[in-house]
C-alpha cells in the first residue's frame, strides 16, 4: 500500500515525496494451534495444580467441600480435590501430644484434702472416623483440646481420689501406696470417653505433682507419728518376750546341765569312794597296825594347826600312838 505525503507551506514548491510500507504477514494456522495448545497446556496445569494436595508424614488431610468435612486423607503422598473454593485442605496432626492438669484439690477417702496434678500424653487417633469426629468437637484446635483433657482429668482425679485412703497415696511404705492403681483408673475412666466425644486416643495418664495442706500434712505427721509409736510398741514387746523366751531357755538349759554336772558329781564322788574303800581296805589287810598308825597321823593332821590346842589324855588314841611303842606281837597277816 503507497501513502503519500502532505504538502505544508514549509514543504510546498518541493517534489512531493512518497513512502512505501510494506504489508505485515498473516500468521499461518499452524502458530495459532501451537499459540493455542500453550495456553491450554498451561490453563491445564494451572487447573491440575490446584487440584493436588500433599499430605505429609504424620498428618492427615480432611478435604471440606464449602465447608463441611466430606473425606479423609490418611496416606501420606499425593491426593485429589476440586479447585477452591469447591473443596478446601485441612491438615490434622496425628503425632503425640502432652498436657498437665495443674494442682487440682482432691478429697481422699478419710476425708482429707491433697494437691494432686496429672499429666497425660495423647494424640488424634488416626482412623478417618475419629479424625472427624475431632475435627468437628473441636474444629481442629489441638489447644482446645488439650484444655478439654484437662477437665476431664480434673473431674476424674476428684472421683477417683476419694476411692483411696490418704495413707495408700503418701506413706513411707511402698507396699501400700497404691497410685499406680489410681492412674489406671483414670486411663480406663477417661480412655473411652475422650476417643468417642472427641476421637482422641489417651495414650497413657500419670501423677506428676502431689502435695498437702498445711491441715492435711499436720494431721498425716500425726497420723505417721502414732503409726511410729505403734510400730516402737509392738516391736519393744516382741522384743521383750524374745528377751524372756531366752532368759528362760537358758535358766532351763542352766538347770538341767547343772542336774548333769551333779549326777556326774555324784557318780565321779561315789567311784571314787569306792575306790578310795577298796585302796584302804587293801592297806589294811597288808599290815593293820601301819594303817591303824598312819589313819591316826592322818586324823591328828587334819585336826591339829598351828592355832589348835586340845587336851587328851596321852594313853588316848589317836595320841597313844606317839607315847606307846608298837606291839612286836602282832605280825601282818601272811
Amino acid at each position: 500500500m503507497k501513502i503519500r505525503s502532505i504538502a505544508t507551506p514549509a514543504t510546498a514548491g518541493k517534489v512531493g515525496l512518497t513512502n512505501t510500507v510494506k504489508p505485515a504477514r498473516k500468521p499461518t494456522a499452524a502458530k495459532k494451534w501451537l499459540r493455542y495448545s500453550l495456553a491450554a497446556l498451561l490453563i491445564l496445569l494451572a487447573v491440575l495444580t490446584a487440584c493436588l494436595v500433599q499430605v505429609h508424614a504424620g498428618n492427615a488431610t480432611v478435604i471440606t467441600r464449602f465447608g463441611s468435612p466430606v473425606r479423609v486423607i490418611m496416606e501420606p503422598g499425593l491426593g485429589w480435590r476440586l479447585p477452591a473454593p469447591f473443596e478446601t485442605p485441612v491438615e490434622v496432626d496425628l503425632r503425640s501430644r502432652s498436657t498437665s492438669s495443674g494442682l487440682q484439690d482432691v478429697g481422699t477417702r478419710d476425708g482429707l484434702r491433697v494437691l494432686v496434678q496429672a499429666w497425660a500424653i495423647w494424640k488424634v487417633s488416626p482412623d478417618q472416623q475419629n479424625v472427624l469426629r475431632f475435627i468437628r468437637a473441636v474444629q481442629n484446635q489441638p489447644e482446645e483440646a488439650a484444655r478439654q483433657i484437662r477437665t476431664f482429668i480434673g473431674s476424674s482425679l476428684e472421683t477417683t481420689t476419694s476411692n483411696y485412703a490418704l495413707a495408700e497415696i503418701v506413706n513411707t511404705d511402698g507396699k501400700q501406696v497404691k497410685i499406680p492403681q489410681l492412674e489406671q483408673q483414670i486411663k480406663d475412666q477417661l480412655k473411652a470417653q475422650l476417643l468417642k466425644s472427641y476421637g482422641i486416643e489417651l495414650i497413657d495418664v500419670g501423677i506428676e505433682r502431689l502435695t498437702l495442706p498445711a491441715v492435711t500434712l499436720n494431721a498425716t505427721v500425726d497420723r505417721m507419728r502414732a503409726e511410729r509409736e505403734t510400730i516402737a510398741t509392738e516391736r519393744t514387746a516382741e522384743g521383750n518376750r524374745q528377751a524372756a523366751e531366752i532368759h528362760s531357755k537358758a535358766d532351763k538349759e542352766a538347770r538341767i546341765m547343772e542336774a548333769d554336772a551333779s549326777v556326774q558329781a555324784a557318780t565321779i564322788t561315789a567311784k571314787a569312794q569306792q575306790d578310795s574303800a577298796a585302796i584302804y581296805a587293801k592297806a589294811y589287810s597288808l599290815d593293820p597296825q601301819l594303817y591303824n598308825l598312819l589313819r591316826s597321823l592322818d586324823t591328828l593332821d587334819d585336826v591339829v594347826n598351828k592355832s589348835t590346842r586340845i587336851v587328851l589324855s596321852t594313853d588316848a588314841a589317836p595320841f597313844k600312838a606317839l607315847v606307846q611303842q608298837p606291839d612286836n606281837t602282832d605280825k601282818a597277816p601272811q
